[in-house]
């Protein structure tokens, strides 16, 4: 055996670049380089091996540990989880930062690699700069925050333990059914220690991502139930799209009459163009897919951890008869709503499932229900994507604080709604360019009414619903795929919370375009606010008052103005034309672009025939607190037990 002397941080470089991914026969590196930002614990460590040898990964410069960290998580769901981009932090704060992207990744079963520094094994000079203090136990660092949100954690207090360690994070890395963020701690004095590592520990690794297909009884069992089904639907999530299957499902839809509603992360694995598409379902589902599941006597949930958005919190599927089978390369997922199960990758065994119900000559009983579902949707599209704004002009939700439209169209000469300006991107934009949301209304509105043909051309991630990471995530998707434009669309509060990784891409000179819905507020949880009785506390952005309340006068703010200090081209728009025309000017530029559109208030979609379950009061002096809560009940009511 031959060794090579290298410190942990050395080896750990040189063990990443060495790790590829083979999948459907075509090999891959899956290592593109690492994010950083360089502080207290791995400058001269980590960074030390990165400068002196890097081999063949780039070194990427965050500005936010969790906004590069959502730039990496990205970069992997856009690649369909075949490349990942690891990140790196110091000790303390900048590991602590990484917790929520971790969170966010591992929710939507995403690749993502955060190697912290931690304080010093030796605990000889503790506490050092930025160490957070036990005191029951001095072996808890700030690295043990990535616990309960990573898939596989380890602490590297020796040399030889980075060995076993970095091959078990490729293993959760790797595994379809099992990825999420995996963390390796690594304290700064062992970075630099060195080591004798073999060389088959540093020799070059394919991973092979396979496709197993579920066990024949397993196969047999959904297909005698779904041979029973009159009125049988699909639920199309986000393992449809990684198992690179919508295609299939496709096929296996229209061969047997079967119609597929769509999760936030199963949007865009099939093209929505396809007769059987109902679009979105659930909580930010169209009319077409609720009302048809709401009939549903078999409902087929392919790769989805069917949460409660996707089933409307578990009232969706009204048909008392209801059965449900599961298709997921997840054990646990596979388990739910007491569904029937195959434990297998979707395309493959959608494709032994279909040979099935085809030898037993299978077809759906449907008539004229999809084709009526769909033109009374397109009606409905057709009102939410009208530029009007005048005397027929109406909120698509209530309006509880009669100040807020008006004042906001007058402090912002703004008259676009969001469901219009949504309308009028699509119409604008090239039909194969890639849009992402996140948090708040903004995906409630584009579940609904975007529309794409384009494989991956809907990227959302609302598993973890998190703010703030629409803007890394557009740089991300960009580099993972820089064949067509790509548009983030971000709510003014998301905006605030999160947007350092502009910086990244005006480094990188990758070209994004960024859309901040102005509405002076967080307008979604304002009508979620509003909608159970509360009253407008802390939502819209407003001035405190002379009463000492947060209810002043709304707060202008010049987003352009913000990012133009960055060096993007920028654009303010208050209609609709001028819009249009913002869009079709940051189509030539060649740096990245911020569309400022001031949105009116209150002009998102609204619910159709779904229902959320909220923690709403079930005691309060309000009466509409009460109303609220009744409506609360009933909802439990008709909602499945588990």
């Amino acid at each position: 055996m031959s060794t090579i002397k290298l410190t942990v941080a050395q080896a750990l470089v040189k063990f990443l670049d060495n790790q590829y991914i083979s999948f459907d026969g075509v090999e891959s590196k899956f290592v593109e380089g690492i994010f950083t930002i360089f502080g207290h614990g791995i400058a001269i460590g980590l960074g030390q091996a990165l400068d002196e040898n890097p081999g063949g990964l780039k070194v990427f410069q965050g500005r936010n540990e969790q906004g590069m960290c959502h730039v990496a998580t990205a970069f992997a769901k856009q690649l369909n989880r075949r490349k990942i981009i690891p990140c790196s932090s110091s000790v303390g704060p900048g590991a602590a930062n990484m917790v929520t992207a971790a969170a966010t990744a591992t929710v939507n079963n995403i690749p993502l690699l955060v190697l912290p520094a931690d304080t010093y094994a030796t605990r000889q000079p503790d506490p050092v700069l930025q160490q957070l203090e036990v005191s029951n136990s001095l072996a808890v660092t700030t690295n043990d925050a990535f616990k309960p949100v990573c898939k596989y954690w380890d602490r590297i207090t020796r040399p030889e333990q980075l060995m076993t360690a970095l091959v078990n994070a490729m293993r959760v890395l790797t595994d379809p059914a099992e990825t999420g963020a995996v963390c390796i701690s690594i304290p700064q004095d062992t970075e630099g220690e060195s080591y004798d590592y073999p060389d088959y520990f540093l020799q070059k690794r394919v991973h092979r991502i396979t496709r197993p297909v579920a066990v024949e009884e397993e196969l047999n069992d959904i297909a005698a139930i779904i041979a029973g089904a009159k009125h049988p639907l699909v639920i199309v999530g986000g393992g449809v799209k990684y198992s690179e299957a919508g295609e299939t499902l496709e096929n296996f839809c229209a061969e047997f009459g079967i119609p597929f509603g769509e999760t936030q992360a199963g949007k865009s694995a099939c093209k929505s163009s396809h007769p059987l598409c109902l679009g979105g379902i659930g909580v930010t589902g169209t009319l077409a897919a609720n009302n048809i599941a709401e009939q549903a006597d078999v409902v087929i949930a392919v790769g989805t951890r069917l949460g409660d958005f996707a089933t409307s919190s578990k009232t969706a599927f009204q048909n008392a008869a209801v059965k449900f089978v599961t298709i997921n390369n997840n054990r646990y997922h596979a388990y739910k709503m007491d569904a029937v199960k195959a434990v297998g990758d979707a395309k493959v065994t959608l494709e032994a499932l279909a040979a099935r119900l085809r030898k037993q000559g299978y077809t759906s009983a449907y008539k004229n229900e999809i084709v009526d579902a769909k033109k009374a949707w397109a009606a409905e599209m057709e009102k939410l994507g009208a530029y009007a704004y005048g005397d027929n002009f109406e909120p698509h939700v209530k309006n509880r604080d009669p100040r807020t439209i008006k004042e906001f169209v007058e402090l912002t000469k703004g008259v676009i709604t969001q469901t219009g300006a949504i309308a009028a991107v699509r119409e604008c934009i090239e039909k194969d360019d890639i849009i992402i949301t996140a948090g708040g209304s903004l995906p409630s509105c584009l579940q609904r009414m975007w529309t794409t043909d384009r494989r991956g051309g809907y990227h959302a991630e609302y598993g973890y619903s998190c703010m703030g990471y629409e803007i890394g995530a557009a740089l991300g998707v960009k580099m993972a795929d820089s064949r067509n434009e790509v548009y983030t669309f971000v709510g003014d509060g998301s905006f605030q919370m999160l947007h350092s990784e502009i910086m990244t891409a005006m480094q990188e000179r990758v070209k994004i375009n960024i859309l901040v819905f102005d509405n002076c507020g967080f307008g979604c949880i304002n009508n979620l606010q509003m909608n159970n009785g509360v009253g407008s506390l802390a939502t819209e952005f407003r001035y405190r008052d002379e009463r000492g309340e947060i209810k002043g006068g709304l707060i202008p703010v010049d987003y352009a103005m913000v990012a133009k200090g960055y060096g993007l081209k920028t654009y303010t728009v208050r209609t609709i034309a001028e819009l249009k025309a913002a869009i079709a000017d940051a189509k030539k530029q060649t740096v990245s672009t911020l569309i400022d559109l001031k949105v009116i208030p209150k002009t998102m979609t609204d619910v159709y025939n779904s229902w959320w379950n909220v923690g709403v009061a079930t005691s309060s002096a309000k009466p509409e607190v009460t109303e609220a809560c009744k409506r609360v009940m009933e909802g439990r009511s008709k909602a499945r037990q588990y």
